[in-house]
């Protein structure tokens, strides 16, 4: 009998950035890395939580320097790969080769869930500098599945490594994440994996459905740390799929600690579903609008949860986050 095996992808380092507003040291990169890379992730996904490029006055500027972070991380690693998240229009090819010789030995190049074509450029390039890519297709719960089949074959034909689905506003229900799985699977020949949010309470779920489905790689975090309620949480999915016999190479009390010991204690708050997070969701807005939602809220004196219904009634996207300022404004002056 064949034991099913789950490649765990830690965005900690990337996604938990947006809880930390972007404010990760090279000691706490190092320590995070070193201790993931001792506990068995294959790959550790470190940047902006906008990727490369991201720290500016639209996303929020970074303390230190990602290549900086990069470095520190590189250096701890001896088995684990260093990843980087790659928006275009954000990245670009000349900061992903900054990053290679910081030691990123991999990339997620990720755009709308249908504007794969943007992404050839910056696929090929990596594939070139030798690096293993990822064609990441954000917020697919805007697109039905046959849709994106088509998007993650383009990905496939510009030499992508795997195809990873995000459930960026942690919208989608289980069977929606099958159904998109399933049809991914079937279009393209290269693995599948899937990035889930848990502001509707789902993100093991999520995951698990995945991996029903046939994903093989899968993103979490640890404690969850992650934009809005967070990402799944590594250390738990980690002793689930344990108990479902399927094997991960993770060591489950690793994670625990390094969890409970290191990230913990630099949690800006708990990584719990409040009302923001709960409309995120259930509006199906991008994660990591949350807290540019909540100072436009506190500027204009309005409620959060408003703002975030119109966002989604406007099907706003991953780098609009300028926008923001703008729908609170027409709100408050348009009730």
């Amino acid at each position: 009998m064949t034991v099913q095996k789950i490649s765990m992808i830690d965005t900690t380092l990337r996604d938990g950035s947006h809880a930390l507003r972007h404010r990760f040291t090279p000691e706490l990169a190092a320590a995070i890395a070193g201790g993931l890379d001792r506990c068995g992730v294959p790959i550790i996904e470190l940047s902006h939580g906008d990727g490369l490029g991201g720290s500016s006055y639209t996303y929020g500027f970074s303390k230190c320097s990602e290549f900086d972070l990069l470095r520190a991380a590189a250096e701890k690693l001896k088995n684990s790969k260093l990843a980087v998240l790659l928006l275009p229009g954000i990245g670009t090819i000349e900061d992903l080769k900054k990053a290679h010789e910081c030691g990123a030995r991999a990339v997620r190049v990720a755009t709308h869930v249908t504007e794969a074509d943007v992404s050839e450029q910056h696929i090929k390039a990596a594939k070139e500098m030798g690096m293993f890519a990822v064609g990441f297709l954000m917020m697919a719960h805007m697109s039905p599945p046959q849709a994106i089949a088509e998007e993650a074959r383009k990905m496939e034909s510009y030499g992508a490594d795997y195809i990873n689905l995000a459930d960026s506003a942690g919208y989608l229900l289980p069977e929606d994440v099958t159904a998109r799985i399933k049809a991914v699977r079937a279009a393209v020949k290269i693995p599948i994996g899937f990035h889930a949010h848990n502001n509707l309470g789902l993100a093991v779920a999520n995951s698990l459905a995945a991996v029903d489905a046939g994903a093989e790689y899968i993103d979490a975090t640890l404690r969850g740390l992650g934009a809005g309620a967070g990402n799944t949480q590594i250390e738990v999915l980690t002793g689930v799929l344990q108990r479902k016999g399927i094997e991960t190479g993770l060591n489950f009390y690793g994670l625990m600690d390094l969890a409970e010991q290191v990230v913990m204690p630099i949690m800006l708050r708990p990584q719990v579903i409040d009302n923001g997070s709960l409309m995120l969701g259930y509006a199906g807005v991008y994660s990591s609008f949350l807290l540019h939602v909540y100072a436009a809220a506190e500027k204009y004196e309005l409620e959060p949860r408003d703002i975030l219904v119109e966002l989604g009634k406007r099907k706003m996207v991953g780098g609009q986050e300028d926008m923001i300022i703008d729908v609170a404004y027409q709100l408050k002056n348009n009730p």
